[in-house]
């Protein structure tokens, strides 16, 4: 990474790594409770994420898991919770420190869980642009909060990666700040910013397409909330920015010939006189049963203008099932 602003990212976390601070990144998603799962406080200080990217449905069946951008440890451990097998989970990062510290970390873990073994993760250094994993050889990739410091380039480069080592249908699991308000270039060139994941945040929508253009057929947002503002008084605006966190779970399924599936939290509710109603194009609603469905499918059956069909705005939480 000799990009300027990837130094600076490198060196932030480098102190971050030797150092602990807390709040660094303000995690809006709290921490899994599992069964028989204790985390080393330690880990929960180095928790440097948005979100989560630990979700149970995504982890069945022993799956291979990667994760780029270790930080404390902490979801490489959860992830091992599901995986339990001799390097079933692999940590990349390209901060030595990091590396570590995250070694250190999972020797206390390894002391308050009796079911964890250091061996189940493997550590490895190495950038997100550049994974040194096999080819279609992952069932469950993994970033928290760091997507979101690469420039247009290197993010379009870290999801090919992404996309080149996931088997088929193989998931892509993200959490990253969002912003729908123009951000000033001065805050956006500001490499500090950057680093701590805020001056580079973009559109969902411009966000969304990026995925999509690597080949991603579908793509779920399963939470979208809350997470920083930049304010005049503290950074250099004008104005009041907002900023969210979303989840993002990115499949790798053939890309439909009508486009993406894009699943925002949109459903469909028939309430006609009938038992179902058959739009025949494989969505079948039964009456007075709401049914999920990508925002293609909810626009089409919308423009329909049938008097018995509702459909809803996004709500922006989407947990599966549905149309497709």
């Amino acid at each position: 990474m000799s990009t300027i602003y990837l130094e600076t990212t490198k060196k932030l976390y480098k102190e971050a790594a030797e150092k602990p601070e807390i709040g660094l990144c303000c995690t809006t998603t709290p921490v899994w409770k599992l069964p028989g799962l204790d985390i080393p406080v330690i880990m929960q200080q180095m928790n440097y994420g948005c979100g989560s990217t630990v979700h149970p449905r995504d982890l069945t069946n022993n799956p291979r898991i990667l994760y780029v951008g270790v930080g404390g440890g902490m979801e490489l451990l959860q992830f091992a919770y599901f995986s339990r097998q001799k390097r079933g989970v692999i940590g990349v990062d390209v901060v030595d420190e990091m590396l570590a510290a995250s070694e250190r970390n999972f020797v206390e873990a390894e002391k308050i869980n009796p079911w964890f073994h250091k061996e189940f993760v493997l550590l490895k250094k190495g950038n997100a642009l550049n994974l040194l994993v096999e080819d279609s050889s992952i069932d469950c990739a993994a970033q928290n909060c760091l997507f979101n410091i690469f420039k247009k380039t290197e993010l379009e480069q870290a999801l090919k990666e992404m996309y080149r080592v996931l088997k088929p249908r193989g998931r892509l699991i993200m959490s990253d700040p969002i912003c729908e308000t123009e951000i000033p270039e001065t805050l956006r060139n500001d490499e500090r910013l950057r680093a701590l994941c805020l001056s580079g945040s973009m559109p969902l929508k411009q966000y969304i397409k990026m995925i999509t253009d690597v080949g991603f057929g579908t793509i779920e947002i399963r939470a979208k909330r809350p997470y920083r503002v930049l304010d005049p008084i503290n950074y250099d605006t004008h104005k009041l920015i907002y900023l969210e966190s979303v989840e993002i779970c990115a499949i790798k399924d053939p890309m439909p010939t009508d486009g993406p599936c894009v699943f925002t939290g949109r459903s469909a509710l028939y309430y006609g006189t009938d038992i179902f109603f058959d739009d025949g194009k494989g969505h079948v609603l039964m009456a007075n049963q709401p049914l999920a469905v990508c925002d293609k499918t909810a626009d089409a059956l919308k423009a329909l203008n049938r008097n018995d069909l509702f459909i809803s705005e996004s709500t922006w939480f989407y947990d599966g099932g549905g149309c497709c």
